[in-house]
């Protein structure tokens, strides 16, 4: 039986108020699908780069859906479906196509292997916060970068889901995260989620300030959102066979090589775990024992209600006076 969701779609690339809230019928669930009740929503820079046509495909016009997280509930499944039945709390694995199976709206259709068990405990919003960002940050640091104690992790973007979740991280494993922000006004919540260190980057200088604060080594490994000509002074900072990992690239400029060799530059796509069904579920095994045993935290900015805020969700999330992560509570 088909089932009537209202879904957020946008039929031009542009602002937040490109936008619309329709009613879509999506058919009874396929061998291999499930049907999801949506119950939050958590927001990604990528979503807003994909609105605008700035991300690394794009979207699939008119029509598109956008949208990587959602935590809600099972009410149907494919035959072949194993992993899930109705009732079961999942999340969106976030790897998947966002024109075709992006989960802005309230019920949404999507293969089994898109999907992920919620940890047990975990309220929605809570749930809508956690996955995209930690995964990224545990991918890229433990899996990628081998974190360990002792370790000077450069997060650069700090206040981000990513980054917020990427402290965490570093602080998990016994290392020593230092972060980096556009203002003061971010500095004490970023000491307060657990970086030792904050460079405010429009008034101190990114490599500088981290050799002085490594005692003139610089740092073990560079996470870093930006990519462009920023890379440049990245290497910089980074300590000598140092590992830079870019998983972002919001500058639109060219990226510049840094020259201080030796120093290993990787790039880091989330799909490397997230796309095979072991690596979720090493994902998904570090996630809920972090969230059980209060290691992890995720750091929610601000909750709007309803799909018809997600224009203003993206309107605050461009605006970057924001800490942590979006939600939209469906």
């Amino acid at each position: 039986m088909s089932t009537t969701a209202r879904t957020v779609l946008f039929h031009e690339t542009g602002g937040p108020d490109v936008f619309t809230v329709e009613e879509t019928v999506l058919p009874a669930p396929g061998p291999d699908e499930v049907l999801v009740r949506v119950e939050a929503l958590g927001l990604n820079r990528a979503e807003a780069m994909l609105r605008t046509g700035t991300y690394f495909y794009q979207p699939t016009l008119p029509g598109s859906r956008n949208g990587y997280e959602a935590a809600g509930e099972v009410t149907a499944a494919g035959s072949e479906v194993t992993a899930f039945a109705p009732g079961d709390a999942v999340l969106s694995a976030a790897n998947f196509h966002l024109s075709t199976h992006g989960v802005y709206g309230d019920h949404v259709l999507l293969p089994q292997s898109a999907l992920v068990p919620r940890p047990a405990g975990v309220d929605a919003v809570t749930a809508a916060a956690v996955w995209l960002t930690y995964t990224t940050a545990y991918g890229a640091l433990v899996e990628r970068g081998r974190l360990t104690a002792g370790h000077r992790v450069l997060i650069t973007g700090a206040s981000s889901g990513v980054g917020t979740a990427a402290i965490q991280v570093a602080r998990r494993a016994g290392a020593v995260p230092i972060a980096t922000t556009r203002t003061e006004a971010k500095r004490q919540a970023l000491l307060d989620l657990g970086a030792e260190h904050v460079i405010v980057t429009g008034r101190e200088e990114v490599a500088e300030e981290t050799r002085r604060l490594t005692g003139g080594r610089g740092a073990d490994i560079v996470l870093d959102a930006i990519g462009g000509p920023h890379l440049r002074e990245l290497g910089a900072a980074a300590a000598e066979d140092a590992l830079l990992i870019s998983y972002g690239w919001l500058s639109d400029r060219p990226a510049e090589l840094p020259l201080q060799w030796p120093l290993t530059v990787h790039g880091y796509s989330n799909l490397v775990l997230t796309g095979t069904p072991e690596g979720r579920d090493r994902a998904l095994h570090y996630l809920a024992s972090g969230l059980a045993d209060g290691t992890l935290r995720p750091v929610i900015g601000e909750v709007f209600d309803g799909l018809d805020r997600m224009a203003d969700a993206h309107r605050l999330m461009e605006s970057n006076t924001h800490t942590g992560k979006i939600v939209v509570r469906v």
